[in-house]
């Protein structure tokens, strides 16, 4: 169920970035495509049109605040894949947005999208400000990019504790944003808005152990990731079980990533 409502939303969400995106001149525009519209699921932009959803709102209503956190995930991986960060050449399947044009312009085109990724919310109006001020936060210095740089630093074998805290900022931080961005997109109230937004740190971190486990990463965490995970599919299936029918494909989602992990 949960891979074909993906596929089904990720037809929706491409069509709208590719919009978004058409106006994007010469080079820049080619990378900044490049760099957003390959493979890839769309799990970001399609669980902030399910946590709208969720909280009463509709999918038009999430489709702005679905572009900026595609948009802006965008740019992590274009940044990830340099040379002075991961170094990497190769990116689901094909060159990085470095090799495929050059590292000055993968710099630029990561900056706009980055830009571009806020610039999506002012069409929320009233909401923009705080849509902004969340995703700010989330990707900014105390989460997402914290996460990155103990990332870099980290030791050949950090502590169960050290991955899940990178996790929990450098992947959690921006599902976290995803959901709660739906709850705004849709007018929900604190309580909508705190649930959804610890639906999404839950999911992320289980989404990434979930990696961790397909990868082969850290094998002598695998029995307390193992543990861990289900703690947190299980968190996240209860509160998305708050928002009744309307919640069901959140709670889906939650069950999806435990059988992966």
């Amino acid at each position: 169920m949960i891979p074909a409502w993906i596929e089904q939303l990720r037809g929706d969400i491409d069509a709208d970035l590719a919009r978004r995106l058409a106006s994007a001149p010469g080079r820049l525009g080619d990378a900044m495509r490049y760099a957003t519209l390959g493979a890839g699921k769309r799990l970001r932009p399609a669980i902030v049109i399910a946590a709208c959803e969720a909280a009463g709102g509709s999918r038009s209503d999430a489709m702005a605040p679905a572009a900026a956190v595609e948009l802006l995930h965008a740019y992590t991986l274009v940044h990830d894949d340099l040379p002075a960060l991961d170094d990497d050449d190769e990116r689901r399947g094909r060159p990085t947005v470095h090799r495929a044009f050059d590292e000055a312009l993968a710099i630029l085109a990561g900056d706009a999208l980055l830009t571009a990724a806020f610039g999506q919310l002012a069409e929320l109006g009233d909401r923009a400000a705080d849509a902004v001020r969340v995703l700010a936060r989330r990707a900014g210095a105390d989460e997402l990019i914290a996460g990155q740089v103990d990332d870099l630093a980290a030791s050949a074998e950090p502590s169960f504790d050290a991955i899940e805290s990178i996790h929990r900022r450098k992947t959690g931080a921006l599902f976290a944003a995803a959901a709660e961005l739906g709850a705004i997109a849709a007018r929900a109230g604190a309580d909508a808005r705190d649930a959804l937004a610890r639906w999404g740190m839950a999911f992320g971190v289980a989404f990434q152990f979930a990696d961790d486990a397909a990868d082969g990463d850290f094998p002598g965490t695998a029995k307390a990731r193992t543990a861990r995970a289900a703690e947190l599919v299980a968190e996240a299936a209860a509160l998305a079980e708050r928002f009744g029918p309307r919640g069901a494909p959140l709670a889906e989602l939650a069950r999806w990533i435990g059988a992966r992990v």
